[in-house]
């Protein structure tokens, strides 16, 4: 959970402004949390809460109206009968990564994770970016080694994860699709040895770097499942005190 959030806050710079490279400072002084933060502390209530994600996503987001979302989501939110629009972007999978630490099972995982993506991403390559980036998460939390949790994504949804990405970076661009933007997140991921190392190598690849960091780094720390205290500690400063809290409250029942 706040791996994924660090993620999106260390990569905000970078969304607009891409790099190639993993030298960069972790926390700039113009990082901030996006959309991705706010849409995945949503989520991450509507599972503590018991409430339907359509309604913790639309409360919350309505209460953090310049975060960043995509013209498509600001009319959902403010719709009188929201209705999913059929997308197949990456906010899918960005938001998901509390049902990968919060259901016991990989069939609740894949079931709520589609939950997740409906409200608006109903597109297949939407449930399915969702989907994939949650039972990662899971899987990398329940003690599956990198090679499993690669064999297992690749079978069940199809992504080419068999790249690396150094093969990747040199002609990657921004790309707001999932089926574009998930498989290189868990391959920054596959391809590192620590949870910083994974932010480094999403960021690195120069494309929608909130939202890739924000999904490796949610697999990342379910792997190797400490996040270091003064990375916690940026994170708090960064956050408005209800995103905050609700953090503390997933972190407590869950991780």
């Amino acid at each position: 959970m706040i791996g994924a959030i660090a993620g999106d806050i260390i990569g905000s710079i970078y969304e607009h402004h891409p790099i190639k490279t993993r030298e960069f400072p972790l926390f700039d002084k113009g990082c901030r949390f996006t959309d991705d933060t706010v849409l995945t502390v949503a989520v991450a209530d509507a599972i503590l809460s018991g409430r339907p994600y359509i309604e913790s996503v639309r409360e919350i987001g309505q209460r953090h109206p310049y975060a960043g979302y995509g013209g498509s989501f600001i009319k959902w939110l403010h719709a009188p009968d929201p209705q999913p629009y059929n997308s197949w972007g990456n906010g899918a999978a960005m938001r998901v990564s509390p049902v990968g630490f919060a259901f016991s099972t990989e069939n609740e995982v894949l079931a709520q994770a589609e939950l997740t993506a409906a409200i608006t991403h109903n597109h297949p390559e939407g449930i399915k970016g969702a989907q994939a980036t949650a039972l990662a998460v899971f899987l990398a939390r329940t003690g599956h080694d990198k090679e499993t949790i690669r064999q297992r994504i690749m079978q069940d949804f199809g992504y080419d994860l068999t790249r690396t990405i150094d093969e990747i970076r040199p002609d990657y661009s921004f790309d707001i699709s999932c089926q574009g933007t998930v498989p290189e997140a868990i391959i920054a991921f596959l391809d590192a040895d620590s949870w910083e190392d994974t932010i480094r190598n999403a960021i690195s690849l120069g494309g929608d770097s909130d939202t890739l960091a924000c999904i490796a780094g949610g697999i990342a720390e379910g792997f190797y499942k400490e996040i270091a205290p003064d990375v916690c500690r940026q994170v708090e400063q960064i956050l408005s005190p209800d995103l905050w809290k609700i953090t503390v409250a997933f972190c407590a029942r869950y991780l």
